[in-house]
């Protein structure tokens, strides 16, 4: 009787060692016999150079961008034993994320037991120990490779936010950011080299910030105040119309809290926000979480801009901008899990669009005022139910030497969740006729 064939040997785990400004000498027993075992050392520059002699792997520098060049760089040394060097802990923010995505992707087998995590403190973790905060309530925003912007949506009065930073530049950029959205008096300290023999702290007021460039490897801590009169602005939908740079193509701050509210936005979601105007729909669902992802279908290139300048003053500057008319612009974006249409309903074929593209569970709301469209919502929710609501804001102003009511046009507005496919709800719908309205123009609210 033959011997059963052997299993194939596993791949040598792909070690991935997080390490401080400390160096070797703050490295566990565990990550530096890693380091010392491997055939390719690869990380940046500064990190590499932290490593002894006795690590005689050879040594790979990233190449920039990094991300592109992952997948090619494993495959090139695939059967040696390599260790990559990260920051801290390399799941915070770190290449541990990237590496993990890259081998998913790939489909390696025992994708999740190839990769050997060996994690050092964070930079927040020892900033936190430094100043006393509490971690679990510091709000932590990167700026590594992203716009400064997305520091905006975690400025409010008292707050304790860590800044980790992207070069010596950062914490002036941070300052006048500061200054620009009313918070020159929040107090900015620079923890440089955390850790490590060289670490020091510099600190000031964003006001009149004025330090010279420091070291390039720093956290910046952010003692939040807000000036005097400057706009309170929530995290939850409703901003003042004030928020908003637009053109009257707004839908109003009452009407759109409603609106966020029926479209639901949950972490990591995806919304089609059609027919943009001024953003505000796409704006406040990415501030819902961090992690929402919202696109924005706007026709006139004017108005497209705007909402980008939006997007960037609100702290959400991820939000896609996509300049074209629905539903043509629409083919080639990625599933949505929620649709929103505040312009264009009667364009031919739009509803019939939107709500194929949705999976089941997807939602879809669209805003109208004008009785062209109404009557398009009234038949969709014949169809496939939902729900359809009329909603009148009125604003006291003065009549005379009295106060009246001054009542906006009402906005009708059809909410659905699409069905499983094959549900006696999910039949096929009509194209609906065209519109002698511009379809631009016809439901955002006046």
């Amino acid at each position: 009787m033959s011997p059963a064939p052997s299993a194939p040997a596993a791949p040598d785990p792909l070690s991935v060692v997080g390490i401080g400004a400390d160096g070797w000498d703050g490295l566990p027993a565990a990550s530096r016999q890693a380091l010392c075992a491997a055939e390719v050392l690869i990380g940046g520059a500064r990190q590499l150079a932290l490593l002894p002699a006795e690590c005689a792997g050879e040594r790979v520098p990233w190449p920039s961008p990094l991300r592109p060049a992952v997948p090619g760089l494993l495959a090139s040394y695939a059967g040696r034993r390599i260790c990559v060097l990260a920051s801290g802990d390399p799941m915070f923010y770190g290449i541990g994320r990237t590496l993990t995505e890259v081998l998913a992707e790939q489909a390696a087998p025992a994708a999740g037991h190839r990769l050997r995590i060996l994690p050092h403190p964070s930079a927040v973790s020892y900033a936190c120990a430094r100043l006393g905060w509490p971690v679990e309530d510091t709000e932590v925003v990167t700026l590594v490779g992203r716009p400064a912007e997305n520091l905006v949506r975690a400025l409010y009065d008292g707050r304790r936010v860590l800044v980790l930073s992207a070069g010596a530049h950062t914490p002036a950029e941070v300052a006048a950011l500061l200054r620009i959205h009313g918070f020159g008096p929040t107090r900015m300290r620079v923890l440089e080299q955390l850790g490590g023999a060289r670490e020091r702290t510099a600190e000031g007021v964003a006001a009149d910030w004025d330090l010279p460039p420091g070291d390039a490897l720093n956290v910046l801590a952010l003692d939040c105040v807000r000036a005097p009169g400057t706009p309170h602005l929530s995290t939850v939908p409703g901003l003042p119309d004030a928020a908003y740079e637009h053109d009257g193509q707004l839908t109003k701050r009452h009407v759109r809290a409603a609106t966020l509210a029926a479209l639901a936005p949950a972490p990591g979601e995806l919304l089609w926000d059609i027919g943009g105007g001024s953003g505000s729909i796409a704006v406040e669902w990415l501030r819902a979480h961090r992690s929402c992802r919202a696109v924005s279908v706007e026709r006139d290139p004017v108005r497209a801009e705007r909402i980008g300048r939006n997007a960037r003053a609100l702290g959400v500057p991820g939000l896609r901008v996509v300049t074209g008319s629905a539903p043509a612009a629409l083919e080639g974006l990625p599933v949505p899990d929620a649709v929103f249409i505040g312009g264009g309903l009667t364009a031919p074929g739009l509803l019939d669009a939107c709500w194929a593209a949705l999976p089941a569970g997807g939602r879809l709301v669209a805003n109208t005022v004008t009785l062209e469209s109404e009557a398009l919502l009234a038949d969709r929710h014949r169809r496939h139910g939902g729900e359809l609501v009329r909603l009148a804001v009125s604003h006291a102003v003065p009549v005379g030497g009295f106060t009246g009511w001054r009542q906006a046009m009402p906005v009708t507005q059809w909410s659905a969740v699409k069905p499983p496919s094959g549900s006696p709800a999910a039949s096929p719908s009509a194209t609906p006729p065209a519109s002698p309205i511009p379809s631009s123009q016809e439901n955002r609210q006046p």
